[in-house]
């Protein structure tokens, strides 16, 4: 049972290959629905993770890179879709931004420190799932716009909001272990 939240997570990667497939047959509701459950599976794994304390090494690697995979598919399709400029800038800001935060993240790995969940981090998430959601609803004649552009643009905002936060409140703890550390060593080498 300890290994069902990476289960999932494993889950999660396949299904970004299911979600571009059908996006690409112009098989919009189901890929809507791939993307929902998708998105109940990381919920689900993160709350078992976190209840139960079946957190891992490879399920602190294997959900983001899940989460940031499915995110960034699914906004490449509802640009390639949509074909609208706006679209693609909304991708790119977050493409970057997802790239920011894997550097950071390798960053604090190598210093031995887990980024701890906030609640910038959670709206942006929900509110990138809900653009996203009502984004691909859009596609399925449902008169959505400019809704799913607003809940798009405004989860790109909190998602670099929240970027920012994690860089004050995260990365100094990073270099507070680096520092730690190397004091430590120091204090090892006097005795």
């Amino acid at each position: 049972m300890r290994h069902l939240p990476n289960i999932l997570s494993g889950i999660r990667l396949i299904l970004v290959g299911v979600f571009v497939m059908l996006f690409r047959a112009g098989r919009y509701l189901p890929a809507l629905c791939v993307f929902v459950f998708a998105f109940l599976t990381d919920v689900l794994d993160g709350h078992l993770a976190r209840s139960y304390g079946w957190v891992t090494d490879v399920g602190k690697l294997l959900d983001p890179l899940a989460d940031k995979l499915m995110t960034l598919a699914a906004l490449v399709c509802i640009y390639y879709g949509k074909q609208k400029p706006l679209y693609l800038i909304l991708f790119l800001l977050m493409a970057l931004k997802e790239l920011l935060m894997m550097i950071g993240g390798v960053f604090m790995v190598k210093r031995k420190v887990v980024a701890q969940a906030s609640w910038p981090g959670k709206i942006a998430t929900g509110l990138v799932a809900l653009g996203i959601m009502l984004s691909l609803m859009s596609f399925l004649s449902i008169q959505i716009e400019p809704w799913n552009f607003v809940a798009l643009t405004a989860a790109t905002a909190m998602s670099y909001f929240a970027l920012g936060y994690y860089a004050f409140t995260q990365l100094p703890r990073a270099f507070a272990a680096r520092d730690g550390a190397k004091t430590m060593a120091d204090h090892r080498g006097d005795g």
